[in-house]
Formats: structure tokens, C-alpha cells, sequence
């Protein structure tokens, strides 16, 4: 991976936790999420007028991405009304580095050395030991059942695009056509769901939500993009290193807890990272 791959995706990460520490800040998690899919459809919609449309190959990748990620959305939401952006988001992200590494060995052509395998199992396990205080002290766990059903929605479609963005001709016509239909299926089920009294009136929180859906759309194009230049779960393993600035947002902005098991964690995040980056 290049310095200039491993750059971007590093900013990527710090999007991500930007967006959902927007929707756990919104009262509606719900509406958030809803409002984050407008932002997608909209910005996809444009996307789509712009660049070329995917080619055939990637077209079966492209619809299993859509049906994890709508995956994603549903149990990341329930996550989040039961517990704290800092306990589940590091739940929800730790989770699919592991699982795309060991999906990456057994059935990817993606070629990954030890050290770089070492690596993300770091990241990994740094990112569950944020999510301590779950298991420790009793914190909300009911919430870990919807986390890592969320998890598997990431592990899911980081798969499906990684192999999709590769097979398409053009990510940013891949990623426009991604954001466009899971924006159209999400949104309809949302409205479906609560009605439409479900789309705030409330200015400031519409221009939130519709500020998260333009950083999430940003930092997933850039991820995408990243898994056509460097192995998939090495792009996955760092992209989830978002957790750290979750936390961070988590802590200083919502009024979450930092204890020294947050900050061992952190080391061990970071120690995963220099092991992918350094050697």
C-alpha cells in the first residue's frame, strides 16, 4: 500500500466516525439514518449523470453490496438506541476486519504476508477491547447482538464492493449506482415504516442528516476506491480504525467515559497499524 493510499483511507476513517457520531447525537436514530440515505440518493443521482455506469461483471457484487448494506443500516440503528456510540460503534467495527481477513485466506486471490496478517488481527482486537465495558460492568448488552449483526452487514459488503469496484470500469460509477439504489430502498422502507411524518421538518436537523450522508458518501469512496489499489481486508482493517476517532468524538462532544482500558485499546489499535505500515 502506498503512502498516498494509506493516507486516504486514514481520512476516510475520520469521515466515518464524523457521520455516526452525528446520528447517535440526533434524538430519532432512526430518522438519522433515514436522512443519511436522502444525502446518498441525492449525491448518488449525481454520480450516476457523471460518470460511467459499471460493466455487467460487476452487477451480481453490486446488489449483494446493496442488500448489506441496507443489513448495516437496520442493526446499526437498533445499536444505537441501546448503548453508547463509544461501546457499540467499536463493536460494530471491530468485528469485520476479523472476519473479512479470514474470508480474504480462504477465498480471495488477495495476497497478505503474516506481519500484515498480525496486523489487523491488532486492530481488531484493540477495537474490542473499547467495547469492554459491555461485557465488564453490564452495560446495555442487549445491544451486542444488534453490533455484530452489523458487523456482519460491513464484513458483507466491503467484500461485495472490494470485488465489485475492481470488476466495474469505474468505481465512481459503481459507488454512485450503490448509493442510488440503497438510498431508494432504505428511504421507501423508512417512509413505509414510520410514514412521512418521519422527514423532520426542523432545519437543523435535516442539514445534520444530510451533512453526514455527504461525509459518509465521501469516506466510502475512498475506501472503495482504496480496494482496487491495496488487499481488501488490509483497506478494511484500516478503515475501521475510525473507532479511535469515535471514541475520541464519543468522550469530548457527547460526554462518554475514557478509562485505561479506552486508552490500552487505542495502543493496541495503533500498534496494528504501524505493524501494516512499517514492515
Amino acid at each position: 500500500m502506498t503512502s498516498g493510499v494509506f493516507a486516504a483511507v486514514i481520512f476516510a476513517a475520520l469521515l466515518h466516525a464524523g457521520w455516526n457520531a452525528i446520528i447517535k447525537f440526533g434524538e430519532d436514530k432512526f430518522q438519522g439514518m433515514v436522512l443519511l440515505s436522502v444525502a446518498h440518493g441525492v449525491i448518488g443521482a449525481g454520480m450516476i449523470m457523471v460518470f460511467p455506469a459499471p460493466s455487467p461483471a460487476a452487477l451480481g457484487w453490486l446488489a449483494a453490496s446493496v442488500g448489506f448494506h441496507l443489513w448495516y443500516k437496520a442493526f446499526l440503528t437498533g445499536a444505537y438506541h441501546r448503548g453508547d456510540l463509544s461501546r457499540v460503534y467499536p463493536i460494530a467495527r471491530g468485528t469485520a476486519p476479523l472476519v473479512v481477513l479470514g474470508i480474504s485466506a480462504l477465498l480471495l486471490s488477495d495476497t497478505l504476508r503474516l506481519i500484515e496478517a498480525c496486523g489487523i488481527v491488532a486492530v481488531g482486537l484493540g477495537i474490542f477491547m473499547m467495547a469492554r465495558g459491555v461485557f465488564a460492568n453490564r452495560e446495555a448488552a442487549t445491544l451486542v447482538p444488534f453490533a455484530l449483526m452489523a458487523a456482519l452487514g460491513t464484513a458483507g459488503y466491503s467484500i461485495s464492493d472490494g470485488m465489485g469496484a475492481r470488476l466495474s470500469g469505474s468505481v465512481s460509477g459503481y459507488v454512485g449506482w450503490l448509493f442510488f439504489l440503497d438510498a431508494c430502498l432504505f428511504t421507501g422502507w423508512g417512509i413505509a415504516r414510520r410514514g412521512r411524518g418521519l422527514l423532520p421538518r426542523n432545519w437543523r436537523v435535516l442539514t445534520l442528516g444530510l451533512f453526514a450522508g455527504m461525509a459518509s458518501v465521501g469516506a466510502y469512496w475512498i475506501a472503495v476506491w482504496a480496494m482496487t489499489k491495496a488487499p481488501i481486508a488490509i483497506v478494511t482493517a484500516l478503515r475501521e480504525t475510525s473507532v479511535l476517532f469515535a471514541v475520541l468524538i464519543g468522550v469530548v462532544f457527547l460526554g462518554e467515559t475514557a478509562d485505561r482500558t479506552k486508552i490500552l485499546a487505542a495502543c493496541v489499535i495503533l500498534a496494528g497499524i504501524v505493524i501494516m505500515r512499517a514492515f
